[in-house]
């Protein structure tokens, strides 16, 4: 019966399904931006804040690019930026938890303090610090976003590792001789994965959001570059005369985060299910 209830939780959970639809069309976007736009990222000859119309058909910015152009142009760096910080934070963190969880006391207890003061140093003020020490761009903002999110996905993995070995399989398994990495292999991984996979996929719909942050500060990619923050800061003198300059970057990176957040979701009733008979 337990075998069953997996593929039946699948089938029925709306939130996992929306969830995809809505970050799957994002990700269509970017992908079709790869080889075809309607304009040159840099053609300017559309004329300043033309309405929507043939061929420009969510009309054009302050500096006469088309704005669709502009969207699929940052659907492909919102993405770039959340997986790339995701995967950065997500090798960092597993690694500094799983050696949080195996660690002696005192080595666990500095890790854990370490963790704590970057879970506390705000991320734009990290994100200022790298860009300080390197330049602004979209690098830069992946690698302040990743290192700010390995600790919380560090913390998370010393939880579940320290939860797995007191288990008594662990301990079977270390009296039948089995050493230390193949444990982890093939019993600590396996069990902690489904909730690092569920808590990684919150910290995408995070990223994104902390990536069009930066641009609209200033902190991300630079121009011609036409990330959603900086489409949205640079359309914030026009908003009156030209709201859809401004509604639409933050309607997609809505779009995004909405459908990533609703997909975790739907990764958290699969993972468990008992979670959604409760409900």
């Amino acid at each position: 019966m337990s075998r069953a209830s997996g593929p039946s939780t699948t089938r029925r959970s709306p939130t996992l399904v929306i969830g995809c639809v809505l970050a799957g069309a994002i990700v269509a976007v970017a992908i079709v931006s790869l080889f075809w736009m309607p304009f040159p990222q840099d053609d300017t000859s559309g004329g300043r804040l033309a309405p929507p119309a043939l061929p420009h058909l969510l009309g054009t910015d302050k500096l006469g690019r088309d704005l669709l152009t502009q969207l699929m142009i940052g659907a492909r760096i919102a993405l770039t930026a959340g997986i790339g910080s995701v995967a950065l934070g997500g090798v960092l963190g597993v690694t500094a938890g799983l050696l949080a969880g195996f660690a002696t006391r005192w080595l666990d207890d500095t890790i854990s303090a370490l963790l704590d003061i970057l879970i506390a140093f705000p991320t734009l003020l990290l994100a200022m610090l790298v860009v300080a020490a390197r330049e602004a761009s979209l690098g830069s903002a992946i690698l302040a976003i990743g290192l700010a999110m390995s600790a919380i996905v560090a913390r998370l993995t010393r939880v579940l590792v320290k939860r797995v070995l007191a288990e008594d399989f662990i301990t079977a398994s270390r009296t039948s001789g089995t050493s230390w990495p193949r444990v982890v292999i093939e019993h600590v991984l396996p069990n902690i994965w489904p909730t690092l996979l569920v808590n990684l996929a919150l910290q995408l719909g995070l990223a994104v959001l902390a990536e069009a942050s930066l641009s609209y500060l200033g902190l991300g990619a630079p121009p011609p570059n036409a990330s959603w923050g900086r489409m949205l800061q640079e359309a914030q003198a026009t908003v009156l005369t030209a709201p859809l300059g401004a509604v639409a970057p933050g309607v997609v990176l809505v779009v995004l985060v909405v459908g990533v957040n609703l997909l975790a979701d739907g990764l958290r009733d699969v993972a468990d299910p008992t979670r959604r008979r409760r409900r």
